[in-house]
């Protein structure tokens, strides 16, 4: 499992600072003005790269003393097995759920997995694994980018590289993006507590900064909106179930909140903490809804009705279509997969008005 970007010289040649960070291919792309790819096809000795081009690759080589993965060169000839993964380090939910599914199916499809987790998903550290899984000689590379700068990143990956992102879109116009259809998750929930004779719903949202959390509140707001009903402000929330307890604690003295919809389930934890806290009976007082069908959302009290997303759908659908790239070998299809349906899963925490 690939865990950091490029390793370092560890030798002191006599009268020498340390080496600084070993070249990788994007450098000497960079520096001779061509693509990753023509690279690529000048270390392989590809026929289809003119001379005046060759020899500018290779003084690049030697002017950064770059060193090739041997192994990347020896399976140059063929598909290699391994599928990377360029991910975030995080615990949330989501984004792990999904890195599972991506590795379920590829190795249904038998394939491996190498991981780079990244702390910052912004373009430098994109490109670095980028270039670390290329090292590796990958068939292709899944992108889970949840977040803005992963999105804006994306578009600056090097080209030649078979690719496909995950999220909500994060790689339009760009690279296949699969993802769920957030804005309809988001738009059920708020349907079924209308449903139920409230007369609005609340919305505890999530980060400003991730395309889920946007999406989210576009569905909530196109739900109200159909239904010419009064949409509340935003509550925005970090994902945590703190930030659910905090904002339930400034909701749970007004009589007017019925019903809220959770961007998540852990915010959703933390709000009926903070209800049942003040007395406020779930759903007698307040129906609440969550979005992710975390497992310990059925065991919750009262058990949670929430919105499932399908990761191991997303997953399947990620490797399929880097798949059909490999044997198309050639440019990213035009027309956008289709978004993965979200299910609604009704429980006991939300249920009809009452008064």
């Amino acid at each position: 499992m690939v865990t950091g970007a490029d390793d370092e010289h560890e030798g002191v040649a006599m009268g020498r600072q340390p080496a600084a960070r070993a070249a990788v291919m994007s450098d000497v792309a960079r520096l001779a003005g061509v693509s990753h790819q023509t690279v690529s096809r000048v270390l392989n000795n590809h026929p289809s790269v003119r001379q005046e081009t060759r020899e500018r690759v290779l003084r690049a080589v030697h002017q950064l003393n770059y060193r090739p993965n041997a192994l990347a060169r020896g399976l140059a000839g063929r598909r290699s097995r391994v599928i990377g993964v360029v991910s975030f380090d995080t615990i949330l939910y989501g984004p792990a759920a999904t890195l599972l599914g991506v590795e379920r199916a590829a190795r249904a499809a038998g394939y491996g997995i190498s991981i780079v987790a990244l702390e910052q998903l912004d373009r430098a550290g994109m490109t670095s694994a980028i270039d670390a899984l290329t090292e590796q000689s990958v068939a292709g590379v899944v992108i889970i980018a949840p977040m803005m700068t992963a999105a804006v990143a994306v578009h600056g990956l090097p080209t030649g590289v078979p690719a496909v992102v995950v999220e909500s879109g994060g790689g339009a116009g760009v690279l296949p993006s699969i993802s769920v259809d957030q804005v309809t998750g988001a738009r059920r929930a708020v349907e079924h507590l209308l449903a139920l004779r409230h007369e609005t719903v609340w919305h505890v949202a999530g980060p400003r900064d991730w395309l889920e959390a946007r999406d989210r509140v576009d569905g909530w707001r196109q739900a109200l909106e159909a239904a010419g009903r009064p949409a509340p402000p935003a509550l925005v929330g970090d994902w945590s179930p703190r930030s659910g307890y905090e904002i339930g604690l400034s909701l749970v003295d007004r009589p007017d909140v019925t019903a809220v919809f959770c961007a998540n389930d852990h915010q959703a934890l933390g709000l009926l903490s903070a209800l049942h806290q003040r007395g406020r009976r779930v759903p007698d007082d307040v129906s609440v809804v969550g979005f992710d069908d975390i497992p310990e959302a059925g065991y919750l009290s009262p058990p949670l009705t929430t919105i499932r997303q399908d990761f191991d759908e997303v997953g399947r659908r990620c490797v399929a279509t880097l798949l059909e790239l490999l044997d198309a070998d050639g440019p990213s299809p035009s027309v956008a997969p289709p978004q993965v349906p979200p299910t609604l899963v009704v429980r006991a925490s939300s249920g009809t008005r009452r008064g």
